[in-house]
């Protein structure tokens, strides 16, 4: 019976001490899990307020920009104005008619580069978007990393820059030009280019049209083909060598279009390329052409 006695109360004490390791066990988890998710709330509170302030910079910049380099247009003189490469309606036989004629009736614009070249030399255009909000310098360097995570003052942000790829020359323009820049969830940036998926933006032909503007030159250039993509880097190739390989190349693009334009495009156009992430997989693309250029005097 004392045997039975010792052997119970032995057991009661190491499930006892069992027990309590358990307990101990689990609370120490929910410490780790506790101090886990405060590192995370922190971790997210520290992104969102430094989005925040990234966001401050770039509108402060905005502003001032706005004053420095106001957006005019330029009277329509066809005298001076050069239209590119005007499609043949001698040749079309369906409706509707490119509205390229009605785009060239549209003013040009002009900014003053002067004091956005003092702020930063690496100014190399201005790109103004019909139907969103882009409208702003565009800059280069010689890669295209350093405006991913820098603002127009050269300074850290995470909203970087609208910049020029590495390869264009937009005083000499190649086949096919490519501007970049972050698709910022406040429309900043190229954020508001996703609105070219909207019915309202497609329904407003008004929208088909960009305006570049260079130190020497005015540009003017017709939207042709807008889509999304899985990244990749064929639709950013900027010079083709072959007519073969661009008249490939631009079959591609309008056939991959979520919309019809119903605009002709050869490999005597000259091609401008708006790319900024959609997702963490996909891309924005919007193509355009050049309809007509101007000299700045």
């Amino acid at each position: 019976m004392e045997k039975k006695k010792e052997k119970l109360k032995k057991k009661n004490i190491e499930e006892g001490t069992h027990h309590k390791k358990k307990k101990r066990l689990k609370r120490w988890v929910w410490i780790v899990v506790a101090f886990v998710f405060a590192i995370a709330f922190a971790v997210s509170g520290y992104q969102y307020y430094k989005w925040a302030q990234d966001n401050k910079k770039i509108q402060e910049i905005e502003e001032e920009i706005e004053e420095l380099a106001p957006v005019e247009e330029i009277p329509v003189d066809t005298t001076q104005e050069e239209l590119i490469n005007p499609p043949d309606e001698s040749t079309q036989t369906e409706e509707p008619v490119s509205d390229y004629w009605k785009y060239i009736q549209l003013p040009l614009i002009k900014v003053d580069f002067t004091e956005l070249l003092e702020k930063n030399s690496d100014t190399v255009a201005f790109l103004k978007v019909n139907g969103t909000n882009i409208n702003y310098p565009v800059v280069q360097t010689s890669d295209n990393d350093f405006y991913l995570t820098h603002d127009f003052n050269k300074r850290v942000n995470s909203a970087g820059w609208v910049f020029s790829d590495y390869r264009n020359n937009l005083e000499n323009l190649k086949d096919n030009s490519v501007i970049y820049a972050h698709g910022r969830v406040n429309k900043t940036m190229f954020g508001s280019l996703k609105n070219i998926f909207e019915n309202n933006w497609y329904n407003d032909t008004d929208n088909y049209v960009i305006h570049l503007v260079t130190p020497s030159t005015s540009y003017l250039f017709q939207v042709i083909s807008v889509y999304k993509i899985p990244t990749e880097t064929y639709y950013i190739t900027t010079n083709f060598g072959t007519d073969e390989s661009f008249q490939k190349f631009i079959d591609t693009i309008l056939s991959r279009s979520q919309y019809d334009f119903h605009v002709d495009v050869n490999t005597n156009d000259k091609l401008l390329t708006l790319s900024t992430c959609y997702n963490a997989d996909e891309k924005v693309v919007l193509h355009a052409k050049l309809i007509k250029k101007q000299a700045n005097n």
